[in-house]
């Protein structure tokens, strides 16, 4: 039998017309872009806020907390790898304070551009910043959308609670994970 093993999903290369984005002024905070990982012609497109932590201290790869959580309630939803393409509404890992309005609606320009390019059958929302983003309203919030699909933006789209959220708090797991599996069910009804 198959067990879980968390593992480093392959990072798509920012566009070379995008490396050098300096609109929204996160280049100045150092963190490196990410476009995203995983499969960029999945069927399912995952959106987060923004990269976590890609290496530790030392520069070596790692699979941060976040991801690890993630990688789990995919794998118990029978999810694989190459059905996921994961990426952020901010492009590069916020170190310090910045101006979170401007930064997301300059951002999400980004994630219009791969929706166009990508076309993914399905989206899964995670954390409240991600929801409000993606569906244009600062008043929604995962507890109140969460276990239903929703159009936005001409998409099926479901929300479920931050993994990092779910680690500082186990009693969410199972919600994430009955959300995920949500997304899987959809999956599998549409192909």
């Amino acid at each position: 039998m198959n067990s879980f093993c968390p593992e480093i999903w392959p990072e798509e290369p920012t566009p070379k017309s995008q490396i050098d984005c300096q609109e929204c002024g996160l280049y100045c905070q150092g963190s490196r872009m990410v476009w995203g990982e995983g499969n960029s012609n999945a069927p399912i497109m995952i959106v987060l806020d923004n990269p976590g932590a890609r290496e530790g201290r030392e520069g070596s790869p790692m699979v941060c907390g976040t991801r690890q959580t993630l990688q789990k309630a995919v794998y118990e939803a029978g999810l694989h790898q190459d059905q996921l393409y994961v990426t952020y509404i901010l492009k590069r890992r916020p170190l310090r304070k910045y101006d979170k309005e401007r930064t997301r609606t300059i951002c999400m320009q980004h994630l219009e551009e791969q929706l166009i390019k990508q076309k993914p059958a399905l989206i899964l929302c995670l954390g409240n910043v991600a929801v409000q983003s993606f569906f244009g309203n600062p008043e929604v919030e995962v507890k109140g959308l969460r276990g239903t699909w929703h159009e936005v933006r001409g998409y099926q789209t479901a929300v479920a609670y931050h993994p990092l959220a779910v680690r500082r708090r186990p009693n969410l797991y199972p919600l994430l994970a009955e959300d995920v599996a949500l997304v899987a069910n959809k999956l599998h009804e549409i192909q």
